[in-house]
């Protein structure tokens, strides 16, 4: 580095063109006679940039002007009968919207698709459907707790049952699993989160209608049992199927009318091929569709490598760092170093990344963001994608990060910053 020669630490999307041109000066430094060494051209250097940007129009449409990321939005339900409402959000920056199809129905999503395509020829800017199939999202379904008291603190016990509930004198706080298989799979010492890790603890003991759960962690003030919640089960092989019978009904529809599918819970290449097969008994020209896996598990982490050969071989690809799964089932202290490490491996497969889960929550909650999220956001530039969620302050976190993005592409591309002129004085 003394030298004025690269540290390698920015090389991810252009690897042998970086050594190549290392290995040039370091030759031309050391040698005392003729070079036959050259320096990569700035095409062959750059084009591993030139291939991402190429994924990244493909799935997700051009770039405005002035921002190279793009902004995704979740929909919601009320997209189905707001026409405004989409309109609203494409002309203020919207490039893709995201309908989960763990919600409404076919009719409704239909009808927000035409609202889409509506605005798109108003505004006269392309806009992508994101089609996100649910998955088997195992949660909490029918719960019990005392008269008297609502919430679980450190200490209490839970049982989650396959499906029969008992007198609450003999367990004040219960709830039957939406999965009830998955309680096959879990031993004592195994670590049970609920609530989006609002609460949670681990298996003391397996009974013949469940498994009871010390809890551990949970806010000061206690945790509430609520129903439809999702339970997080990390390091556990749970030996489902990514794709459920309803994720094969709404194939159908999504098969036809998506530009993009969203994938839950995929872990492996085999997974990847089972949503390719029945894609292609949907449709001839199903490698048209854009998909995006989202990476919500350690196992899908370690497995990403392969699950790059096997979906963006035959289709165009994105990477989701699904931020609200992960961080639950790798713990919280590591979700930092896992995204750093997904990007970086995307980039060097010049794979497009989606950044989501809690991107200005506040700003879309209450309408006044808190400074970390908007830092968070301003990493979040650094991804080809930034997804928001609904909310009833959407179209204003829309303009907020289409202003962030814009100024953060000033300053940085990438891991790489652009030395433009300082403006702070």
């Amino acid at each position: 580095m003394r030298f004025g020669l690269s540290s390698l630490g920015r090389l991810e999307g252009r690897v042998l063109a970086s050594l190549d041109s290392v290995s040039t000066a370091l030759e031309g430094l050391s040698s005392r006679g003729e070079n036959h060494l050259e320096f990569p051209s700035p095409r062959q250097f750059f084009r591993g940039e030139r291939r991402l940007e190429a994924n990244t129009a493909e799935l997700f449409g051009p770039a405005a002007s002035g921002r190279g990321g793009r902004i995704l939005v979740t929909l919601p339900s009320e997209a189905a009968e707001d026409k405004q409402l989409t309109l609203g959000l494409l002309s203020r920056g919207v490039d893709a919207m995201r309908i989960n199809c763990a919600h409404d129905d076919p009719s409704r999503w239909a009808a927000m698709i035409e609202h889409a395509r509506r605005a798109e020829r108003a505004t006269g800017r392309p806009v992508k459907i994101l089609m996100d199939i649910a998955g088997p999202k195992c949660r909490t379904a029918e719960v019990v707790t005392p008269p008297d008291r609502k919430r679980l603190f450190p200490g209490d016990r839970l049982l989650l049952s396959r499906g029969r509930l008992h007198p609450v004198e003999a367990w004040p706080f219960q709830a039957t699993c939406s999965l009830p298989q998955v309680i096959d799979r879990l031993a004592p010492g195994v670590r049970v989160f609920v609530d989006d890790g609002h609460f949670g603890g681990i298996v003391e003991t397996l009974i013949d209608d469940g498994a009871v759960i010390r809890i551990e962690h949970a806010k000061l003030s206690g945790a509430k049992l609520k129903p439809e919640k999702g339970l997080n089960f990390p390091n556990v092989e749970l030996g489902l199927s990514p794709l459920t019978g309803k994720d094969l009904a709404d194939l159908d529809f999504v098969a036809a009318n998506a530009d993009l599918i969203g994938y839950s819970f995929v872990e492996s290449a085999a997974d990847i091929r089972l949503l390719q097969d029945e894609l292609a008994k949907r449709r001839p020209d199903w490698t048209r569709i854009g998909l995006v896996a989202k990476i919500e598990t350690p196992r899908a982490i370690r497995n990403l490598p392969e699950l790059i050969v096997q979906a963006a071989g035959r289709q165009p690809f994105a990477a989701m760092i699904a931020r609200g799964d992960l961080a639950i089932e790798i713990g919280f202290e590591r979700l930092a170093e896992m995204q750093e490490e997904m990007l970086w491996l995307c980039e060097a497969a010049h794979v497009p990344v989606i950044w989501a889960t809690q991107v200005l929550e506040s700003l879309i909650k209450t309408g006044i963001p808190s400074r970390g999220e908007m830092t968070d956001a301003a990493m979040a530039a650094r991804a080809e994608c930034v997804m928001l969620n609904k909310g009833p302050n959407i179209a204003t976190a829309v303009e907020a990060l289409d202003g962030l993005m814009r100024r953060m592409a000033e300053h940085q591309f990438k891991k790489t910053p652009r030395l433009r002129a300082l403006q702070s004085w």
